[in-house]
């Protein structure tokens, strides 16, 4: 079935990011109507940074194994989650059985109330088409690959009247002297930092999130 729902008036996009750790933002996220989180970022035990509610997880098939892990957190607990998962055709497709879809029946057989969606190949198609309109770039040919956060910002602009972003920095803030070292993701304290992460896949010849592109790209739709 084709994702149809009623317009949010206010959504709050949350980054996964470690900055935001220690922010107080929970109670601000939790006070938008709709709340947008990504793959696995858990809220319980960072509900006073990144909020409780969650309306709305978009997902990468990488990620769907780590929600599979941990069903009774992610499926049970959240039956008013909505899950939009996104991936190439050939995990998601339904005619010559992707693995990822594979799994994803698995749960919904589990779970019947869960909703569940995966991104159309046309839907996909179209996240590929607004990057290379916006960097000129054909994101195969550059060896790009798109993030969750991306594909999170186009279902939030179709979904969202209004959106607040919470933990993503600019495009311009790695290179600024003072910035602070905070964890790739909040959830994994002491492993890689966000700004060496976001250089290494923004300079990598293939196979890359461009993270640096897609927030420059952001602050202009701001």
């Amino acid at each position: 079935q084709p994702l149809e729902r009623a317009l949010c008036h206010h959504c709050a996009i949350v980054s996964s990011s470690g900055q935001m750790l220690g922010s107080h933002l929970g109670q601000a996220i939790d006070g938008q109507e709709c709340v947008l989180r990504m793959n696995h970022a858990p809220t319980a035990g960072y509900e006073q940074d990144v909020g409780a509610r969650s309306t709305i997880r978009v997902v990468s098939h990488t990620s769907v194994p780590l929600l599979l892990r941990n069903q009774p957190y992610f499926f049970q607990q959240s039956q008013e989650t909505l899950y939009v998962i996104w991936g190439p055709a050939k995990k998601l497709n339904r005619e010559k059985v992707g693995s990822t879809y594979q799994a994803l029946l698995k749960v919904t057989q589990m779970y019947p109330q869960l909703q569940i969606y995966t991104l159309t190949e046309e839907k996909m198609a179209y996240c590929d088409d607004i990057f290379q309109n916006e960097t000129g770039k054909n994101r195969m040919k550059s060896g790009s690959f798109l993030s969750t956060g991306w594909f999170t910002m186009i279902l939030a602009m179709e979904l969202c009247e209004q959106i607040r972003v919470f933990g993503m920095v600019s495009d311009s803030y790695c290179r600024e002297k003072n910035h602070s070292s905070v964890p790739y993701h909040y959830f994994e304290k002491g492993r890689l930092d966000e700004c060496k992460m976001y250089l290494m896949h923004e300079r990598a010849r293939r196979a890359g999130h461009r993270f640096i592109t897609e927030k420059a790209i952001f602050s202009r739709w701001a």
